[in-house]
């Protein structure tokens, strides 16, 4: 097993479920020092507690990445006692499944932008610093949908375009000061409460009934895996699985070949819940 990630310093935001509770475990059993941030506190706990079990050190911090007061305090827990920080993986996010024609809660959009994007900005604005002191690393999951359309999820969508987008201006701004800048754009996965948490046309959670991925999903333990290797290899981009890589080609070439493809996708999704 690799020691890179042995006595790391990092940060999840997201920690408590999903994606980011699944690469807290995976850097824990490596021998990380965690802390942990996320609105849920008794998952959040849990969470912590399975990394300790594992080897890892866990400080779980309670709160909200919407808010730049909690980001700050994360950051200040994070950095007590001088301790540095070499990591952040910002993984907070929340989905939708509605056509926009049928929205009846506008509002949802912007709280789509002030997970999925100012989740990204405001852990990153208290953390940067620290990271450039350690020439350390940004990890953002994003999505594939960052660079695609995807019906249904047009706020979602339009989020995840603004994460790759800033990121692309971050990392040139960047560029000389020692921090890599890691942007994850996974399929959709399996084992998480994004669909069932996602916001439904009326504002509220779509709910149980699309808990479920088809087979083209991909687990949380092999997107975990991709990732912990693209941070050891600094690399600047992870498409999970590798062959998503061809759609944003695809959209430049044929574009009503893609929308065909992705509508297909969507509504056999659709189909299965």
């Amino acid at each position: 097993m690799s020691d890179a990630f042995k006595d790391l310093r990092v940060i999840i935001t997201g920690a408590s479920s999903g994606l980011g509770a699944a690469l807290a475990e995976a850097m824990a059993v490596r021998g990380a020092h965690l802390t942990l941030f996320a609105r849920r506190e008794a998952e959040l706990g849990e969470v912590a507690a399975r990394c300790r079990a594992h080897g890892g050190s866990a400080k779980p911090v309670v709160g909200d990445v919407t808010s730049l007061p909690d980001c700050e305090r994360l950051v200040q827990a994070a950095t007590e006692g001088g301790v540095g920080i070499d990591l952040l993986v910002a993984s907070a996010g929340v989905s939708m499944w509605a056509r926009f024609d049928e929205i009846e809660d506008p509002s949802v959009y912007a709280k789509l932008m002030e997970t999925n994007y100012l989740g990204v900005v405001y852990p990153l604005h208290h953390t940067l610093p620290h990271l450039k002191t350690s020439s350390g690393t940004l990890v953002a999951i994003s999505s594939i949908q960052g660079k695609i359309g995807v019906p249904l999820h047009s706020g979602y969508v339009a989020s995840k375009h603004a994460v790759v987008g800033f990121l692309a201006a971050l990392r040139q701004e960047l560029k000389g000061s020692g921090v890599n800048i890691l942007t994850v754009m996974p399929h959709w996965l399996r084992g998480t409460d994004l669909r069932a948490n996602a916001y439904a046309k009326d504002g509220d959670a779509v709910g149980e009934g699309r808990r479920s991925h088809s087979r083209e999903s991909i687990s949380l333990e092999a997107c975990s895996e991709a990732i912990l290797e693209a941070i050891r290899k600094r690399k600047r981009e992870l498409v999970v699985p590798w062959k998503l890589r061809a759609l944003p080609w695809l959209n430049l070439i044929s574009p009503g070949t893609l929308d065909r493809i992705v509508s297909g996708a969507v509504k056999a999704q659709d189909d299965e819940d």
